[in-house]
């Protein structure tokens, strides 16, 4: 399943060709992709204006001129194409990863004032559309129960020390908890711990000393969580299995993973001289080096 950063890249991606342009038609070829599409779904976006495209951890957000959202989530294996006026409007670039990409698979096809065209394709479907109103965002149930932003101002090592105070549960556990960080997935938890020196094993409330306080441990963690997810968007994310980015390019940040995927190598860390190791938590792969990371 794509990350927040790839996510992210594809927001960016799509936000050029969205955003104060209008809906001139909107193409739906299936009943449902996760879910049901709403009713009248091509009607309710046909001739509407977008307004913004944000993110809400790993869903897309597009504000609407009628005042609806329409909410966007890849599942799995969903990406966008583009092809703006005048490109080839089924390949805009030349793809290296071809599976999934078959005509069988565009579910949706947005055709836009300013002449680009946008394909939505899934091969598993797991991904979804829908609309709500603007006003009922924040309470919908997709994005309600959802935890800070791990690039905002409030993901602070006193915060997290907070929601992670008296947890026995483990720390990579903690940080994978939707309701506590939004969008905060396995491969850059891996990475993150990694950079600040601390096992995925490590029981949460480590993040906190006696007082509730946030320790040296949560101090450390936040700005690597923080610099991780910063440094994957700045290189476009990772390209694993079925992502890419929305016009076709590929992320390359997976060539600077230091810990995830990499087990029975080396550790990455000058001088350290351990060995990766894999386990499963929660049916998660957590990739660490027991030699630096304690």
């Amino acid at each position: 399943m794509p990350e927040l950063p790839e996510v992210e890249t594809v927001r960016r991606g799509l936000e050029s060709v969205l955003v104060d342009a209008r809906f001139e038609r909107v193409e739906q070829r299936r009943a449902d992709l996760r879910f049901p599409f709403p009713e009248r779904f091509p009607e309710r976006l046909t001739g509407q204006r977008v307004l913004s495209l944000g993110r809400r951890a790993k869903y897309l957000l597009a504000a609407l001129e009628s005042g609806e959202v329409l909410i966007m989530h890849l599942g799995m294996s969903g990406r966008f194409l583009i092809a703006r006026a005048g490109a080839n409007a089924r390949y805009p670039q030349e793809f290296l990863h071809r599976a999934g990409e078959q005509d069988r698979h565009d579910h949706v096809v947005f055709t836009m004032s300013n002449g680009a065209t946008i394909i939505y394709n899934d091969a598993r479907r797991f991904g979804f559309m829908t609309l709500t109103a603007g006003e009922e965002l924040a309470s919908h149930k997709f994005i309600v129960n959802l935890g800070v932003e791990p690039l905002g101002d409030e993901l602070t090592a006193d915060y997290l020390a907070s929601r992670c105070h008296g947890k026995r549960t483990n720390l990579k556990a903690a940080l994978l908890d939707q309701r506590i960080i939004a969008g905060l997935g396995n491969i850059y938890v891996c990475e993150a711990l990694f950079r600040a020196r601390l096992s995925p094993r490590r029981e949460a409330s480590s993040l906190t000393l006696g007082s509730g306080a946030a320790s040296e441990r949560a101090h450390k963690l936040v700005p690597e969580i923080k610099s991780v997810l910063e440094d994957a968007i700045a290189a476009g994310g990772s390209t694993l299995k079925d992502y890419h980015a929305p016009e076709g390019e590929l992320g390359y940040f997976q060539h600077s993973f230091a810990v995830y995927g990499r087990e029975g190598r080396e550790c990455a860390r000058p001088g350290c001289g351990g060995v990766v190791k894999r386990i499963v938590q929660a049916g998660r792969s957590s990739f660490y080096c027991p030699g630096c990371q304690r």
